[in-house]
């Protein structure tokens, strides 16, 4: 290996990304992070560089971080596919920190138990900063009714629509106190808790809430019947019928769930190989999540009786809570995410939760499809009656005939590994055109690419 500096330890993995030898300290890592050497590379952040280096043919070198027992460690790293044709990476250690480990920071631990609480809620809605309902969503039979009277209360406090044990205060409560709150949802004989998460940056809840309500144990014969035994009848012509997604949103949820549990040691010691498999376990079951929603989606748009509920709103705050949403997810990749200005403002017709479905799925596609390190523009515009905000990235664009068949039903563009169903954009135009707009892109290859969403004007 040739480095582009000094190096203090030299390994060398195989074609199965296998640590066949290392210097330390990279060899004391492997073992106390629950390797063996030889034996598959158990250090997450480096694996996964090792595995980019090899499939791409590519020398990385970047950063990593790592904790073992007793450290956190702070590597700069480089990889190289090995000159000799064998498929496997030279490693080169060009500097290292470790500092004792604390505990677990407290805003990691709380991200961590947000994320589980999203994944296995039946009921979720959004919330404006004085808690009232935005738009609601629920999948259990048993709370079909709650879930319709929630979406006809818009503008109405959640709390008018479930039972605070123990309280006699008048309501809403500050969001601290109702955060962990057990509550009696009506229709229901589960004990069920609320989870808020508070939206706005500096100032927690400025932006509103996420409102997730989750029970003790799944609906009753969810979780001792096997999925197959469950009464199921697709709807003729469709991908699944509407009643089998809630059959296996619930168990999948579950997965996920117990997957991250296990992945982030909550449930004791774990080496960092099975912790791995846990946090691919949960990754799975997300994806088999997504599709499933995309599914019962796509039967919902392609129905004959399918419309939409319009709605007076503002496209700006539409568009600023998508960007609020999905800002981690960029941030995690070093995308920055251009909002519109605060006090921009664009009235428009369209029903306030297919708007933000659409946009979510056109930023969470730019920020999954954009480089890290760039920078994604969503913008307001109004051209004559029309409304649109448009989402812009600086990824690898598309060509001619990319564009001309992306809105297409199951059409990935040749993406094959990045656990897309393929729905999402020919969903989102179909949601476009229910509301009297549409959907469209311009692009050219290496410039990126800007997709539109236009709906009526208000005024």
């Amino acid at each position: 290996m040739r480095p582009s500096g000094p190096y203090l330890a030299k390994a060398r993995s195989d074609a199965d990304d296998r640590l066949i030898e290392a210097d330390e300290p990279l060899a004391g890592l492997q073992r106390r992070c629950g390797g063996e050497l030889p034996g598959m590379i158990a250090t997450p952040a480096l694996l996964e560089l090792v595995r980019k280096a090899r499939r791409y043919g590519l020398r990385l070198a970047r950063p990593i971080q790592a904790l073992d027992e007793r450290d956190a460690i702070t590597a700069w790293i480089e990889v190289r596919p090995s000159a000799d044709g064998q498929g496997g990476c030279e490693i080169g250690l060009a500097n290292w920190r470790a500092t004792p480990r604390g505990d677990d920071d407290p805003a990691v631990s709380e991200r961590r138990r947000l994320d589980i609480d999203r994944q296995v809620a039946e009921i979720s809605a959004r919330l404006d900063a004085r808690q009232n309902i935005l738009s609601a969503e629920g999948h259990a039979p048993e709370l079909a009714g709650l879930v319709r009277r929630m979406r006809q209360g818009i503008g109405q406090a959640w709390t008018d629509f479930v039972r605070i044990e123990g309280s006699q205060h008048r309501q809403p409560l500050h969001w601290r106190l109702l955060d962990g709150a057990k509550v009696v949802l009506e229709g229901s004989d589960r004990n069920w808790t609320a989870s808020l998460v508070p939206l706005g940056g500096p100032d927690p809840g400025a932006a509103g809430f996420e409102l997730h309500l989750i029970a003790d144990r799944p609906p009753a014969g969810i979780a001792s019947a096997p999925i197959a035994a469950q009464p199921m009848r697709a709807v003729p012509g469709t991908a699944i019928g509407r009643e089998i997604a809630p059959v296996l949103r619930q168990p999948i949820s579950r997965i996920i769930a117990n997957a991250e549990t296990i992945r982030t040691r909550l449930a004791g010691p774990l080496t960092e190989e099975y912790s791995n498999y846990a946090a691919d376990i949960a990754a799975a079951g997300e994806h088999l999540l997504a599709l499933i929603e995309d599914l019962s989606d796509l039967e919902v748009v392609e129905s004959e009786q399918f419309s939409t509920a319009p709605d007076l709103i503002d496209l700006g705050d539409v568009a600023r809570r998508a960007v609020g949403i999905l800002a981690m997810r960029a941030r995690d990749r070093g995308i920055a995410i251009n909002a519109p200005h605060p006090e921009e403002s664009l009235p428009a017709i369209g029903e306030f939760r297919r708007v933000l479905q659409v946009l979510l799925n056109l930023i969470g596609n730019a920020i999954r499809y954009s480089p890290e390190g760039s920078q994604i523009w969503v913008s307001l515009d109004r051209a004559g009656e029309r409304a649109c905000a448009t989402v812009a990235d600086q990824g690898q664009g598309l060509s001619e005939e990319q564009r001309a068949k992306v809105f297409e039903k199951f059409e990935r563009l040749g993406r094959s590994g990045d656990g897309g169903s393929g729905l999402g954009l020919y969903i989102s135009r179909r949601l476009a055109q229910a509301m009297g707009g549409d959907l469209t892109v311009e692009s050219v290859p290496g410039e990126g690419a800007r997709f539109t969403l236009s709906i009526p004007a208000s005024g």
